[in-house]
């Protein structure tokens, strides 16, 4: 299957989970609480399979645009409600009610990702250790006297025993301009403790490497720009290249190994590229048209020839006991929330680069990507994703959760709801917000893919 098959298949999927998810907690709490449920549906417009169920006989719908979902409930606001189920409909129900209704797809967004967290983190993953591969000269890390081989043991007193960790923590670190304490274990045993001062280093501007930019880059072992095999349905694969070949230029730059040839073909998306590539002692030009593969960076669809244990030192299983890692998943989901929306007031004052906001296009990359890479990574990816709905659908903009909870809140102040023409200037605005929005990440995705 091709790249942008693959990328679709994931995204639809993903949507599809953590919107049905969402939608659920609406759902789960309605019937709860007893307001009456007349459709639940997973997608927007057309209804494409739809089946009644129940003795409320409530349509379940897969809608036909797949970018979210919504429970229709009971609502003397939306027509005329039959008088035996007057009791029954959601705006009769007390406001701790609505508002229980209302917070519940948010929460089980939060949910989900805590319980993808504790099955992993229960389970056991297998990382590659937080290991200093560079150090950069003249940079942060420099200055802080980091060495090759330094492996991050903690940043600002948080465990970080996997890259993910090391990168959250940093960033947190980075976006308070702030200096931080980091413990390291040398290469020699010795576990030391370095302050990292990251208050000069331009977070979530244009250049999303904060590693690079601190000054780091992550161990990479030595890797011949030899062709292990192929991707089926891939650029490589189009254009004839074997298992064994080895890439010597592209485009006659020289390539000296696999780290080099990723980053000459990443630079160039959307091109045609010709590959100087040796086989049995004999020189051929391959040309590999990456126009296809529909990235922001280029794509060759090859595996390295790794050789057997070469990264067996460098990795490590991470897993905790039942408990632990409930408090794991608890504080992971937390601090990825809390970054969510320090990120986001960031944009908002303008202290970070619009160019972080990221649309469907781009999260279907993510999607295909995680995916193709395996289940943990892609379950990873999923987590990351429901967090950032849950955040975002809590935030005060009419039309979203957030926004019927300030409705809400101004109904528990003054004893009243807003007026209906209030909702409805807010409901406009909304939208309007929604569609910049929407509008904004459009456009870094497209930007991303033209380069």
């Amino acid at each position: 299957m091709s790249g942008i098959g693959t990328s679709i298949i994931a995204f639809v999927v993903a949507i599809g989970v953590l919107v049905a998810f969402h939608e659920y907690g609406h759902y789960w709490v309605a019937r709860r609480l007893g307001v009456k449920v007349l459709r639940y549906s997973i997608g927007f417009g057309k209804p494409l399979v739809t089946w009644v169920r129940g003795a409320d006989r409530t349509e379940y719908c897969i809608s036909a645009i797949p970018l979210g979902g919504y429970v229709k409930m009971l609502d003397e606001r939306e027509g005329d409600v039959p008088e035996q189920d007057l009791d029954r409909a959601f705006n009769r129900q007390a406001l701790w009610k609505r508002t229980a209704i209302v917070v519940a797809g948010p929460a089980f967004n939060f949910i989900f990702a805590i319980v993808v967290y504790w099955l992993l983190f229960v389970a056991g993953t297998t990382e590659l250790r937080p290991v200093i591969g560079e150090v950069i000269p003249e940079s942060p890390a420099a200055e802080a006297g980091f060495e090759s081989g330094d492996e991050f043991l903690a940043v600002g007193g948080r465990r970080t025993p996997t890259w993910d960790r090391v990168l959250i923590s940093m960033l947190e670190t980075g976006m308070r301009r702030d200096a931080v304490d980091v413990d390291v274990r040398t290469e020699t045993g010795r576990e030391v403790t370095r302050g990292l001062d990251l208050s000069a280093v331009p977070t979530l501007g244009d250049d999303p490497d904060l590693l690079r930019l601190a000054g780091f880059r992550p161990w990479q072992p030595h890797i011949s720009a030899a062709v292990g095999e192929t991707v089926p349905g891939g650029a490589a694969e189009a254009a004839g290249l074997q298992p064994g070949d080895v890439v010597l230029a592209v485009d006659g730059e020289s390539v000296e190994n696999w780290q080099e040839l990723v980053e000459a073909v990443s630079a160039r998306a959307g091109r045609t590229v010709d590959l100087d590539v040796r086989a049995n002692s004999h020189t051929r030009t391959v040309s590999v048209d990456l126009a296809e593969m529909g990235s922001d960076r280029g794509v060759l669809g090859v595996r390295p020839d790794v050789p057997e244990g070469l990264y067996e030192h460098m990795r490590q299983t991470v897993r905790y006991g039942p408990i632990e890692s409930m408090a794991e998943a608890v504080k992971g989901t937390w601090q990825a929330s809390v970054l969510t929306l320090r990120v986001l007031w960031r944009m908002v004052i303008g202290e970070a680069s619009l160019k972080n906001l990221s649309g469907p296009i781009n999260i279907a990359q993510y999607a295909g990507d995680t995916a193709s890479t395996g289940i943990v990574p892609f379950l990873k990816f999923l987590a990351i994703v429901s967090i950032s709905l849950g955040v975002l659908n809590l935030l005060p903009i009419p039309i979203l959760d957030g926004g019927h909870l300030m409705y809400f809140l101004v109904e528990a102040v003054k004893g009243s709801p807003p007026s209906e023409k209030a909702q409805l200037i807010g409901q406009q605005v909304g939208i309007l917000m929604l569609l910049l929005l929407m509008t904004l990440a459009f456009y870094n995705d497209i930007a991303r893919l033209l380069g």
